[in-house]
């Protein structure tokens, strides 16, 4: 033995191994073409071969690498090659050569012994060899005992030819162990191979063989096998002979056998037998469809069965389903095992592979497994199977399920009829066929109507035009059909079946004559049926002509004969009998005449012209006749000159052609004006024919399928004007840049049409005549012969022609197409070749061009990569290409058609040469035509245009570019479009942009007239620009490609402007030099808030005041003096000051200090202390520090105020430092700063130094109530964690400064937790440490908080956790280090107490005493914090939470800016499409995440904790957290002056670097612009909308403040800190200096303004609880997109820059000039033009309007808005107590009542334990306790009913008035209390009928009950003794009843509910 590995396939084969290498040559060869239609035989003998085929297997070893390993030791049992032991005859036949590799297919698993003997078995393999033919090989395996006398496997001395075999008989294994116990069976087959499909007869004849051998019978087989080969066969198509005798034939092999052998009717219609009804059986109905779809689309399909035959009929039974068409990739029913690796093949294929090898097909990754034994097909994800298009796929499905299932039709019946007898399965198999026949027939119905007939003679050449197929029969969009007609198997069909003379078959008559009648049966199942039948009748009668002779008779062998011992082994047969009876036949055959197949060719019928399978309408422009109408007139007006008229229906025109009819009448009516292939036009109708024909075409695909650019391109070659003597302007170089002229496609089918017309007319031309080849000067009767029509005919009379006719005919045809090839090459030239050659436009729009370049190197293809990109530059290599680039893009575009065309119609070789020859000059001599033509156009006079509209501009901007004229295109934002909104279409508009100092503004007018006279505006904010790039688009008025630009903002506005043709390359160019110096001045004062208006420019030296005692400015300059020496910078002169660079900015500080006061890094002692008294000029500096919205909000907060001499009591916790009054310890924190009372100044310096930019933690907020501070800092520097957290300090040996600087860090924390107070400590303590609730990172939201504990094990193994509880139980997670997972609740809280705690919540033993929670939380990064240790004293506690940076906030705008405003109108606009371009964005993600953390940080420090937010720098993420904390806890900052104080204190003075952050500068060009400010508004914007009464200014003040953050039209936003401004004197300006209409510099002012005179800021709904601290819902599903980034006003532009948007006064709606009826009231409002909140003001807006309108008219001043509102609020209020209970906010409280509900994390404490929960609550959280304990309303004693009751069905014990003293300074209230035994509870409502509870007291908390003393603001009339108190364990409630006795009732009520819990 020996072994080859050939191409991948390993082969163990014996001595001889030639044979198996032809073979695996001859199999793989076949692989490439397999599948062909076998060619018909000549001869009328069963050309067959019989072979004997035995085998020797190579030992285990040598096991086949295609078999499974664990086949191949069975018993000792080999396995491997099979060989040939005899073949007959042992020549060829003539033309039936000998396939290579049958070995592989008849033993498909392999050759193996057997311990036992199988029965015979029996399957046909499929070969198909080199040429495509077919093979079948019936094989027929029996096994035969091995020789018992062979102990060893002797493979050297038993060498056997392939031919003929040695006395010894095959060689066989044998097994080790000899005897008959370990008996092996070596398998045989006998192998009949016949390029016919008789299987029946083959099954029969080789079983004959088979019986005679083991029956032992006395006939010789030689005999037998001699007649088997040489019996004689019907031709196909007997029913066409003249005797039944021809077309079957009995044969007898002389065994007394008989056999009949039948050829079908049809050799085109496939034989099936019942492999098709098996198929259906095994897999069911959609997984055939499904395997029927994957194999007619190209897919590999892939079959696996244990049986062979099975394998076998499947295969066959799919390829017939896919009749008439052909299945012409690799196709093997039964797939050796040694041939496996043949699926990795990359073509599609049909392949059938033995179940058992089922491990091996795991890894094919796209092929399509159907699995017959268990009846599934599995397709990978990576498959994508097209469906067949509706209605055909339900229809064929129902149709399928009735032939299969009769009974399914009666299941449902009352009386079920007798049931039918079912179909055989013979019958059901061609019903089964006849469903797909008539599938095939609907999908392919008039397909002969699109055919071009190219060559008649000598062969037919026959094209197939897609496009119009599919745009006729309306199925351009369907994937199915066009993924078929591109197959390898339509082309065959094409060419096979568009031949016009031919023999016909069942599927020709159906396609052309019963199309019409499935139509009409289609609702009607039970004639659908009837034809099922009688097709699948005709389909049964090709397969069985004659079925009543279909008699066989032959012997076979009785049952178990195989287990008999057979007397000998198969014997060896004489060659030379078999040879002799061959000789005989042949012998005799040779005398006889030769049979020749008798075919009927005949004329193939067209059928009806094709219909579309769905009638579908066109939409929106279903076109009418009225339609038509109005294209019909608008054309004649043009062509009688009626310029006027035609120019208004011109935009009805333009509309009406999206529709194809019309488009369609436009060519008609065009064509009809051509006289002598030429229509010469003046100027306009020139200009207006032009507009036509564009629009017509940029509808137009690439492919053309409805044939307009067809009928369009004799039209622009006819259409032309005269430029000047001797220059004419053709139609075609106006209407060039539409994509179907690049398509090769288009230009082959046009040619083709155009050559059938003359090849047609070339023979109906009348023979005496014979110039005359003009199609329409034809006769009348021959006129409506079709081109196939005539081809039919000169086929049939072809061979009757002599053979100089034939010549004659041939060269004629040849030349037409010469000559056709000739006029394209001009016409395509004509359009391809652009006016102006010098612009290499035609190459930079149309990629079809340069795709087509990829063989050739030159500039152009090179510089093709750029030209599919939207945005070129001029850098890109296009205008450096000279004019013979776009020649030679031409050239070659131009020859590869004629190349193709010429080719496959048969051109000579030289005259295709001779082409190649002309086509340059074709082309140059048309580019000197179009030179001369170029320069007179440009000479033509302009087309007016509209006048140009002046934009209004602001005080102080100035214009810096003139209008340029462009068009404003549609964004993707369909409002503008007249899209969903039902608006009309505003956009596109026509009109100029115009460059100002501060904004970019577009003002025009619609281009649709319809429209009207509206004005388009649209305007940004030079500042906000975020991204500008150049595109080319469409001109929308003459389609014309132009360049573009289009601008992005930040402001969510978008400007896609194409310039018009008279704007320059160069003013464009201009315009967008100019735009960007504008956006990134190099300066911060290059700005627009500087040079407005500006009192100093920088000419110019500031006027001099008088100096009255120094002024704030005076100040300013010596605070930026100081601080300037101090950083060791020279003092400038008094003008405007350069900002330092940065690399000055961080330089410390020289030693000799001139200045009074220094701060260096050794401060003395005594300059810093609060005891040390300021110099008198340092306290002028100081107090204008203090005058800063810092310290005015420090003192209101309580949080120190600045005494003489800088000194506080030492009572108070904090005080305020000057320490960095100089900016020198940190340049971006403000000059004063809170700072624990103990620290003293000069240790801040050392510890600022371990924070992120010296940010070191200060007090920002303190809670009124809980008296916890809120601080924030800058993250922490690695070495300060090290030193402060790890190893509890231990000292390392060289201690250096960073770990001194440590030390300080830790002594400040401590410091500040000594300043918290410790009143709340009760219990026990667990820490919170991984808090990931927040969870920062993670892209879910989840309502759920997870906390990881890190807690002390011993206080974890001792606590005892409560229940869950509440409605949403609690929320746990196991801890990262093995901590114990608590509730949320417990970890912030620290509820979780320890075990020896004492059961009504006192304190446990001392020696368990902890601090109940940590006084201090730092939340930092996670990063930052990681492998971080506790505090070791439990003081503070780390709350790490992944946060995201601010380039994920700028990579998030980016996507959010595109979803809102896309850029380009989508396809199909959907709100989905929207929504998931918002979910990719993340933006409402990061939302979530920010009110997640600040809910947190709001629990936290309402509990009594303080925060430090140690976030990033210090001046993004944690801004925006302690300003949403701020705002949440503190109703101060909810007021339009708290606001401002927010934002000037935490964004302003700590540092957010606004102008780094908004790209100010061309320094932060590079950084680009990310929105932290604008993401901090979004996130009050969704606060405000769940509690729209607690804001005192509206929504439209956020928008303004995120417009104008980015607008820098004033100064407020610019600079990144406080020392930053006063460098440029803008900190303190003189409040002297200010005239009266001088522009505002800072947005509060004008605010401010803006405020007196207008509503617009104020919230008409604000009626804010007491101390209400707000917890929003904050999970993504609660939050709304914010309107700012959606809405837009094209009327008047953005509505934030208020003197514009106001524009003039209207006039009063009776005397509106704008020709209405002047008693009409109403105006129309349109989405996306009108302000809406202007057309239709809210009713408070329009009565204080009414109110100013009425006393202007009376000649009254009119008062202020504010007093009119006050004073309306104030009688409201008083109308609403007329029994003293009444509400302030009860004018609005009962509107909104659902606002008042709050998500958040809630803390629930009680004696024991607690919960916390995120819950969404509505029950509870509603209201506030007078002392703004919100945490009342939730005790352990209530949650455990909340979730079984609501607030409607509460248990009201007692009940009744009672006066409450609010908290806080607040005034004694009338409330109606409830007291529930229950719940344990105290409520208390507005009035008796409220059911919205405001507060609740627990009862569980409280104290003591005693009486009480009447307090200031108490009830008058009352008795002293009706006064009582309430003692908690928080506060003390003051209550007073109407009288003595109720209180007293009250009282005892009280007591005995404490007293029963």
């Amino acid at each position: 033995m020996f072994r080859v590995d050939l191409a991948g396939w390993t082969v163990g084969e014996r001595v001889g191994g030639s044979c198996i290498h032809q073979a695996l040559r001859g199999v793989c060869r076949g692989f490439q073409g397999l599948g062909a239609a076998p060619r018909e035989a000549s001869c009328p003998l069963l050309p067959c071969l019989l072979l004997l085929f035995g085998g020797v297997g190579s030992s285990v070893n040598d096991g086949l690498c295609g078999a499974p390993q664990s086949r191949v030791g069975r018993e000792g049992s080999g396995e491997g090659q099979g060989q040939i032991l005899q073949r007959f005859p042992e020549k060829d036949w003539e033309d039936n050569p000998f396939p290579q590799g049958i070995e592989l297919f008849c033993q498909p698993s392999g050759w193996q012994l057997c311990p036992e003997r199988n029965p015979p078995t029996f399957f046909v393999a499929v070969l198909t060899d080199i040429n495509s033919e077919r093979h079948y090989c019936a094989c027929l395996t029996f096994w035969e005992p091995a020789e018992p006398t062979q102990e060893v496997t002797c493979t050297e001395d038993t060498t056997e030819r392939e031919e003929e075999a040695e006395e010894g008989g095959p060689a066989q294994l044998s097994p080790v162990t000899p005897g008959p116990p370990g008996q092996l069976f070596a398998p045989k087959t006998l192998v009949l191979v016949s390029r016919l499909d008789h299987a029946e007869v083959f099954r029969n004849s080789l079983g004959l063989i088979y019986t005679i051998h083991v029956e032992g019978l006395n006939i010789g087989l030689e005999n037998v096998i001699g007649n088997l080969l040489t019996c004689i066969i019907p031709l196909a198509g007997g029913s066409q002979l003249d005797s039944v005798e021809d077309g079957v034939r009995t044969i007898s092999l002389g065994a007394g056998d008989r056999q009949v052998i039948q050829t079908p009717l049809a050799d085109s219609l496939p034989i099936s037998r019942c492999s098709v009804a098996l198929l259906f059986r095994q897999l069911g109905i959609t997984n055939v469809l499904s395997l029927f779809r994957a194999a007619l689309t190209e897919h590999k399909v892939l079959f696996l069965s244990r049986s062979y035959q099975r394998l076998s009929d499947a295969c066959r039974g799919l390829l017939a389903l896919l009749f008439p068409l052909r299945y012409s990739f690799t196709y093997v029913p039964i797939l050796p095992a040694q041939l496996l690796e043949v699926l990795s093949t990359p073509t599609p294929f049909i392949i059938g592979v033995n179940a058992a090898f089922q491990a091996e097909t795991q890894e094919l990754l796209d092929v399509i497994v159907a699995d017959l034994d268990g009846g599934t097909v599995t397709v990978p994800e990576c498959v994508h199977i097209p469906p067949l298009l509706e209605p055909l796929q339900s229809q064929t499905h129902s149709v399928l399920s009735m032939v299969l299932d009769p009974e399914l039709e009666l299941a449902d019946l009352a009386f079920p009829p007798p049931s039918t007898n079912a179909s055989s399965l013979k019958m059901q198999d061609k019903e089964l066929r006849a469903v797909f026949l008539r599938l095939f027939a609907q999908l392919l119905q008039g397909y002969r109507w699109c055919l071009h007939m190219v060559r008649i003679h000598p062969e037919p050449v026959i094209r197939f035009h897609k496009a119009a197929f599919l745009g006729q029969r309306g199925l351009v969009e369907d994937d199915f059909l066009m993924k078929v007609l591109e197959g390898m198997a339509f082309a065959g069909f094409v060419s096979e079946r568009g031949v016009p003379y031919r023999p016909t078959d069942l599927f020709d008559e159906l396609v052309a004559h019963e199309v019409a009648r499935m139509r009409a049966d289609e609702n009607h199942p039970q004639r659908v049926l009837r034809h099922v039948k009688e097709l699948a009748e005709q389909l049964y009668k090709n397969e069985n002509p004659y079925p009543a002779v279909a008699m066989h008779k032959v012997q076979k062998p009785g049952e178990a004969s195989h287990l008999r011992r057979a007397p000998r082994p198969f014997p060896r047969l004489d060659e030379g009998v078999v040879q002799w009876i061959v000789d005989q036949a042949t012998a005799k055959m040779q005398g006889a005449p030769p049979a020749v197949k008798a075919e009927r060719r005949t004329t193939v019928p067209s059928g009806p012209p094709m219909t579309a399978i769905l009638e579908r309408s066109s939409g929106l422009h279903g076109n009418s006749a009225r339609r038509l109408e109005v294209v019909r007139n608008c054309i004649s007006y043009v062509f009688e000159g009626k310029m006027l008229e035609a120019k208004k229906l011109l935009p009805a025109v333009l509309r009406a052609l999206k529709g194809r009819a019309a488009r369609r009448c436009l060519t008609q009516e065009l064509h009809l004006h051509v006289q002598q292939n030429r229509a010469v036009l003046d100027h306009q109708q020139f200009d207006f024919v032009v507009r036509m024909m564009n629009c017509c075409l940029q509808d137009c695909t690439s492919l053309d399928e409805h044939g307009i650019a067809a009928a369009l391109l004799p039209l622009v070659t006819a259409f032309c004007r005269k430029l000047s003597p001797g220059v004419t302007q053709f139609a075609y170089s106006c209407v060039q840049e539409h994509v179907v002229w690049s398509t090769p496609q288009f230009w082959e089918a046009m040619f083709y049409g155009d050559v059938q017309t003359h090849i047609r007319a070339l023979y109906l031309e009348p023979a005496e005549d014979g110039d005359r080849l003009q199609v329409g000067e034809l006769s009348a009767p021959e006129d409506e012969r079709s081109a196939l029509d005539v081809a039919s005919e000169q086929r049939r009379l072809w061979p009757t022609l002599s053979r100089e006719k034939q010549q004659e005919l041939v060269q004629k045809e040849e030349s037409t197409v010469f000559s056709q090839a000739i006029h394209y090459a001009n016409r395509m030239s004509y359009l391809l070749l652009p006016l102006d050659s010098s612009k290499s436009r035609l190459l930079r729009e149309r990629a079809g061009l340069g795709d087509l370049e990829s063989a050739s190197n030159s500039l152009v293809t090179n510089s093709m990569a750029g030209s599919v990109a939207e945005s070129y530059d001029t850098e890109s290599g296009f205008e450096d290409a000279e004019t013979c680039d776009v020649a030679g893009a031409v050239v070659r575009f131009i020859n590869r058609f004629v190349d193709k065309v010429c080719t496959e119609s048969g051109v000579t070789s030289d005259h295709l040469k001779g082409l190649h020859v002309m086509v340059p000059d074709i082309v140059q001599m048309h580019i000197e035509t179009l030179e001369a033509v170029h320069l007179e156009s440009k000479r033509l006079p302009p087309i007016q245009k509209p006048k140009l509209l002046r934009p209004r501009l602001l005080p102080g901007e100035e214009c810096v570019l003139d209008g340029l004229r462009v068009y404003l295109l549609p964004d993707g934002r369909e409002e503008g479009a007249g899209g969903t909104g039902g608006g009309p279409a505003l956009l596109p508009a026509e009109g100029a942009v115009f460059l100002t100092t501060y904004r970019v503004i577009f003002t025009g007018m619609p281009t649709d007239p319809l429209v009207g006279e509206q004005v388009v505006v649209r305007s940004f904010p030079v500042a906000a620009l975020t991204k500008e790039k150049r595109i080319s688009v469409q001109n929308p008025v003459d389609q014309l490609l132009q360049d573009g630009l289009q601008l992005r903002s930040c402001t969510f506005q978008l400007l896609k402007m194409a310039f018009d043709e008279e704007v320059g390359s160069d003013s464009a160019e201009l315009f967008r030099k100019q735009l960007h110096k504008l956006r990134y001045p190099p300066d911060i004062r290059g700005t627009f808030a500087f040079t407005l208006g500006s009192a100093h420019t920088p000419g110019r030296a500031p006027r001099a005041t008088k100096d009255k005692g120094p002024s704030l400015r005076t100040l300013s300059r010596n605070l930026v003096k100081n601080a300037k020496k101090t950083i060791g910078r020279q003092y400038v002169t008094r003008k405007k000051y350069n900002p330092p660079s940065w690399e000055h900015r961080g330089q410390p500080p020289p030693d000799d200090q001139e200045d009074e006061i220094s701060v260096s890094e050794e401060l003395e002692p005594s300059t810093l202390t609060p005891s040390s008294a300021l110099k008198p000029s340092d306290r002028m500096t100081m107090s204008s520090l203090v005058e800063r919205a810092c310290c005015r909000d420090y003192q209101r907060l309580g949080l120190g105020t600045l005494s003489s001499s800088l000194s506080r009591a030492k009572s108070e916790p904090f005080r305020i430092s000057p320490v960095n009054r100089m900016y020198a310890i940190c340049r971006s924190y403000p000059g004063l700063l809170i700072v624990p009372q103990s620290v003293q100044d000069n240790a801040l310096q050392r510890v600022s130094r371990c924070y992120r930019q010296n940010r070191f933690p200060v007090v920002c907020w303190r809670s009124g109530r809980s008296k916890a501070v809120l601080l924030r800092s800058g993250g922490l520097h690695g070495k300060g964690v090290v030193g402060l957290f790890k190893a509890q300090n231990a000292p390392s040996p060289g201690q250096s400064q960073a770990d001194s600087s440590s030390l300080e860090q830790e002594k400040y924390l401590q410091a500040v937790v000594g300043s918290v107070p410790r009143y709340a400590d009760a219990s026990g303590r667990n820490t919170l440490s991984g808090f990931s609730s927040a969870h920062m990172g993670s892209h879910v939201p989840s309502p759920r908080a997870r906390v990881t504990t890190l807690s002390n094990p011993m206080a974890a193994s001792a606590s005892r956790r409560t229940a869950p509880r509440g409605k949403w139980g609690s929320v746990r997670a196991s801890g990262r280090s093995g901590g114990l997972g608590v509730d949320v609740g417990s970890r912030l809280a620290g509820r979780d107490t320890l075990a020896p705690s004492q059961a009504n919540g006192a304190p446990p033993d001392p020696g368990f005493l902890r601090p109940q929670r940590a006084a201090l939380y730092i939340i930092g990064d996670k990063a930052q914090l990681k492998g971080v240790r506790p505090d070791p004293l439990q003081q503070w506690e780390l709350v790490p939470i992944e946060v995201f940076e601010a380039r994920q906030v700028k990579a998030s705008f980016k996507k959010l800016l595109k979803a809102c405003v896309p850029g380009c109108p989508a396809t199909e606009p959907s709100p989905a499409s929207f929504l998931r371009s918002l979910e990719d964005s993340e933006w409402l993600i990061q939302i979530h995440k920010l009110l997640q953390v600040s809910v947190l940080v709001v629990e936290l420090l309402d509990s009594g904790s303080s925060v430090l937010v140690s976030l990033e720098d210090g001046w993004d993420i944690t801004t925006q957290v302690v300003s949403l904390v701020q705002l949440l806890s503190d109703p101060f900052y909810r007021t339009l002056e708290g606001f401002r104080l927010l934002v000037e204190k935490e964004w302003l003075s700590f540092g957010h670097r606004f102008s780094h952050r908004g790209a100010h500068t061309l320094a932060g060009q590079s950084s680009g612009f990310t929105p932290v400010f604008l993401q901090f508004l979004d996130c009050v914007y969704q606060v405000h909308l769940q509690f729209p009464m607690e804001f005192e200014f509206s929504l439209f003040y956020l928008k303004f403040l995120g417009y104008h953050h980015a607008s820098r039209r004033f100064r407020t936003f610019l600079l990144d800190s406080d020392y930053e401004r006063i460098e440029l004197g803008l900190l303190y300006e003189e409040k002297g200096e200010r005239r009266g209409q001088q522009a505002c510099r800072s947005v509060w002012e004008y605010v401010d303004r803006l405020s007196k005179r207008t509503p617009v800021f104020h919230n008409y709904m604000y009626a804010p609880e007491d101390t209400e601290v707000l917890r929003p819902y904050s999970n993504v599903s609660n939050l709304k997109v914010w309107d700012f980034y959606t809405e837009e006003t094209l009327a008047e532009g953005p509505p934030y820059d208020w003197e514009l948007a106001q524009g003039p006064p209207e006039p009063p709606e009776e005397e509106r000039p704008d020709g209405g009826a002047p008693q009409s009231r109403r105006r129309v409002v349109w989405p996306c033009y009108d302000s809406r909140p202007r057309a239709q003001p809210d009713a408070i807006s329009r009565l204080l309007e009414e109110l100013q309108r009425l006393e202007t008219e009376l000649g009254r001043p009119p008062e202020r808005w504010k007093d009119a509102w006050d004073r309306a609020k104030a009688a409201q209020r008083l109308e609403g107590r007329p029994d003293g209970r009444g509400t302030p906010s009860s004018l609005l409280v009962s509107s909104v009542p659902h606002h008042r509900r709050s998500l958040g994390v809630y803390l629930q404490e009680g004696p024991v334990g607690s919960t916390l929960s995120l819950s969404l609550d509505s029950d509870q959280s509603s209201g506030s306790t007078a002392s703004g304990s919100r945490q009342a309303a939730r005790r352990s004693t209530s949650t455990l009913y909340s979730q079984f009751q609501t607030a409607e069905s509460e248990n009201r014990s007692y009940e009744g008035t009672l006066y409450k003293k609010g908290a806080f300074m607040k005034p004694w209230k009338a409330r109606w209390f409830v007291l529930d035994k229950t719940k344990h509870q105290l409520r208390y409502y507005d009035h008796r009928v409220d059911t919205e509870c405001k507060g609740v007291i627990d009862l569980a908390e409280v104290e003591a009950v005693a009486p009480g003393t009447p307090t200031m603001g108490a009830p008058k009339t009352v008795d002293e003794k009706a006064f009582f108190d309430v003692k908690t364990t928080r506060r003390v409630y003051n209550f007073c009843a109407q009288d003595v006795p109720s209180a007293q009732q009250w009282v005892d009520q009280i007591q005995s509910c404490l007293s029963d819990a």
